[in-house]
């Protein structure tokens, strides 16, 4: 659907007063959340309204509502928690309590609010919104406030945005502080792994959860658990006797370490609480294995937000002020939230209702439906799991007689080797027989190629790097050796697991099949690099453990001038010329500019950052930020752009480079990177055995149609397979980047938040959508 861009220049804010509060408990990110209304705010000329210590804050009055300034939130975005303060209230439960809170907020002009919170608060937050006009007429009566004012603040907006680490809030797939908590997490088991290495224990982790088990779910497909207990998915009667047998089963393996998640909601099919220590106890008295208990409780609340939770709650803090500014009377309350890559607004209370079905669903026993209500991303990590994580008797594996070959091309990406694992594992369950290609192409043609078992990816999840050992060569030069290795493993698919390279590889593979029948098999591409670079794929496996790097590193830099005088640090970033990293990195790390391939710019935009940021620096703010992508310009490099600095800057700011190296290829997978490479290689091979099957004729493989070699690509909102060659029209290969890249549309975002004037095209939001309710017949998709 082609559409006219709307711009917001438009929506003015003159006249309208913002209050921005956080309630129920904290998640990291909130603050990024605050900076960004405060700032949209503040940019569309409206006033906006600190409400400190939540609905506590707001019946109290007084100083707990402040109007706040561009710098009241600088330096904020990299701080967990949230600065305002949040409380639990229970004065605003009681009429009179939201009559004084009315009264309070009349007294500012403030007739929009934006509520951080749970569901709790955002319910708290209709409910006032519902009263709103009866507690107005009250005042009056009682003289609180006079006719004019009743009519002049008739209404009252509210836009909610979800802040809970549990990840439990119907309508939207991540919420606020949810990845941040999966870092804790995550952090935690890979220090307890090498640990539990060490002398051969078994660990059994809570974490947190109490109705929700999303974090204890997707931490046990992050880390390879092998068992994970959950409210919405209690286990079955004799559960004891089949987690034991899966525990020995794994020591007999030679695997040296057991990990058992445990949700503090953990109940059994009869609604009894499974407690981690009763879990212990058990593995003890059965098994006589060393068993520890470990229980992380608030460490994952704490901590600094990760880079997805920065731009999660910048673009929806952003988004929330766009839906007050267009609100009418006629309104629901919604809330911002994310659908795949889309911010998208929901009503609110549909949300809500939602969220309470789950509970009540789990409550009579509903378990199925319970998952099927959480949502399609969370059946999917459910499923996912399951068949990952326990494998079948070899009795019961079908046998295909198929042989499936995976490999890495390109240079290293965090999450590789979760995909590889994936690919393997899933492989097998289907009945193939799975064979691993060391060192990519270059490998392949020299016949390294070894049948691989699923004990042999054991623990792959958490490594970073390849395992397999990766290489950019091409196979045009090596296509005859390459064709010679599939005929004599008798290879019937490839999984191509890597960047630009095997996109590259895969092209000329597909160009190559009518000299070489060999090539004439399903082959499918998983993009991972951390330059996010790949056509036909919004994401990349690596880009996120990459930004997560660049977004630290970031911090780090910035915190080391604390204290010293004014200071702007240039920071190179990875990338060839796809400024994903460097785009990403400046929207997550609060910069100030971020110089990138795709928008060019010449020495008068240059000039007019240098003045943008020395005004800057004449006010409270101590730091500045510039991004630099490896390519952007030739001419314009990071030396020159550091010297430009420099010489404009003197007396009011020095400056300091940095180029970030190859740091940004390595380091442990973040969650992010290991769940999305795990389901999207695990959805990659199942299309692999589909293809099979479809292909199989008279004893033999034969697919020569451009179908039957596919990128599978997270499009918005789905996964999607694409024909490698229907790409190349999307493809610029000179500079190996897609024409069309998602994230431009987010620069704007970025130059907002950083205090310049900009066009921000908002043609996607705007559109209040309806909470999806699956039918009750549907069949949930396996990924």
């Amino acid at each position: 659907m082609d559409h006219q861009p709307k711009f917001f220049e438009n929506l003015s804010g003159t006249g309208k007063a913002i209050g921005v509060l956080t309630s129920g408990g904290d998640a990291q990110g909130m603050n990024a959340a605050v900076r960004a209304v405060v700032r949209m705010g503040i940019y569309v000329k409206a006033k906006v309204y600190f409400v400190y210590e939540g609905y506590q804050g707001m019946v109290d009055g007084g100083d707990n509502i402040v109007e706040v300034s561009w710098e009241s939130v600088s330096s904020i975005l990299q701080v967990g928690g949230t600065v305002i303060g949040s409380a639990r209230c229970k004065s605003f439960r009681t009429h009179e309590g939201r009559l004084q809170a009315a009264y309070n907020l009349v007294q500012r002009g403030i007739t929009n609010l934006c509520v951080i919170g749970g569901d709790g608060s955002l319910t708290g937050a209709n409910l006032f919104r519902e009263e709103w006009s009866g507690l107005l007429e009250e005042l009056a009566e009682n003289g609180k406030i006079d006719a004019e004012a009743v009519k002049k603040y008739a209404y009252l907006n509210i836009v909610g945005m979800v802040g809970s680490i549990d990840n439990d809030f119907c309508g939207t797939d991540m919420t606020i502080g949810t990845d941040s908590a999966l870092h804790r997490i995550i952090e935690v088991v890979d220090a307890i792994m090498t640990t539990a290495q060490s002398h051969q224990r078994t660990f059994v982790l809570e974490v947190m959860g109490r109705h929700c088990g999303y974090l204890a779910l997707v931490s046990a497909l992050a880390c390879g658990a092998d068992w994970v207990f959950i409210p919405e998915y209690p286990p079955e009667e004799g559960w004891e006797d089949t987690m034991c047998v899966k525990l020995s089963e794994n020591r007999a393996r030679k695997k040296r370490l057991n990990i058992i998640i445990v949700a503090e909601g953990a109940i059994d099919c009869h609604n009894k609480p499974i407690t981690s220590e009763k879990v212990k106890d058990l593995v003890v008295q059965r098994l006589g294995f060393d068993t520890r208990v470990t229980i992380l409780g608030h460490v994952q609340r704490g901590g600094t937000p990760s880079a997805f939770d920065r731009i999660l709650a910048s673009r929806m803090g952003v988004e929330a002020v766009l839906a007050l500014l267009e609100g009418t009377p006629a309104t629901p309350a919604c809330v911002v939230s994310l659908s795949g890559n889309q911010a998208v607004r929901l009503p609110l209370m549909e949300c809500v209702q939602m969220t309470q079905e789950v509970q009540k669903a789990m409550d009579e026993g509903r378990f199925l439906e319970a998952v099927r209500l959480r949502g399609k991303s969370f059946e999917n990590n459910l499923n996912t799991y399951k068949l990952l994580s326990h494998k079948k008797p070899d009795a019961e594996l079908p046998k295909t007689n198929f042989n499936v070959a995976v490999l890495n091309v390109g240079a290293p990406a965090a999450g590789m080797n979760a995909a590889v694992r994936a690919a393997v594992r899933v492989g097998i369950t289907e009945g193939h027989k799975m064979f691993a290609v060391i060192d990519g192409f270059e490998g392949f043609a020299r016949g390294k190629i070894k049948e691989i078992s699923w004990g042999d990816v054991g623990g792959w999840t958490g490594q970073g790097g390849s395992i397999l050992g990766t290489k950019r060569t091409l196979p045009a030069k090596y296509l005859e050796k390459i064709a010679e290795q599939m005929r004599t493993n008798n290879i019937n698919a490839l999984m191509v697991i890597g960047g630009f390279e095997a996109y590259l590889g895969l092209l000329e593979l597909s160009a190559a099949r009518e000299k070489y029948d060999e090539f004439c098999v399903p082959m499918v591409m998983v993009p991972a690099t951390v330059s996010n670079n790949v056509p036909g794929s919004d994401f990349s496996i690596g880009a996120d453990t990459a930004l997560n790097t660049i977004t630290d590193t970031c911090d780090r830099i910035k915190q080391s001038a604390s204290g010293t005088k004014r200071r702007v640090f240039i920071i190179e970033t990875m990338g060839g010329y796809c400024g994903y990293l460097a785009n990403m990195g400046a929207l997550a790390a609060g910069a100030d500019a971020a110089y990138i391939f795709e928008e060019q710019f010449d020495i008068r935009e240059l000039q007019a950052n240098v003045e943008h940021l020395t005004e800057k620096m004449k006010t409270s703010i101590q730091r500045g930020l510039v991004l630099r992508n490896e390519n952007c310009n030739e001419n314009y490099t990071t030396d020159f752009i550091y010297q430009l600095y420099s010489e404009e800057g003197k007396g009011v700011f020095d400056c300091r480079k940095n180029v970030l190296g190859h740091m940004q290829q390595g380091g442990a997978p973040s969650p992010f990177d290991r769940n999305f490479g795990t389901k999207i290689s695990a959805k990659a091979m199942q299309w692999i055995s589909k293809k099979l099957k479809e292909t199989y004729r008279k004893g033999k493989v034969f697919a020569n149609t451009d179908d039957s070699v596919c990128l599978l690509g997270m499009r918005r909102r789905n996964l999607v397979f694409q024909p490698v060659a229907e790409l190349k029209t999307e493809t610029d290969f000179v500079h190996r980047i897609p024409k069309e890249q998602w994230w431009l549309k987010l620069r704007p975002l970025m130059k907002i938040l950083a205090k310049y004037k900009t066009s921000y095209d908002v043609s996607d939001s705007g559109q209040l959508e309806h909470v999806a309710m699956l039918p009750k017949e549907a069949v949930p998709a396996p990924i």
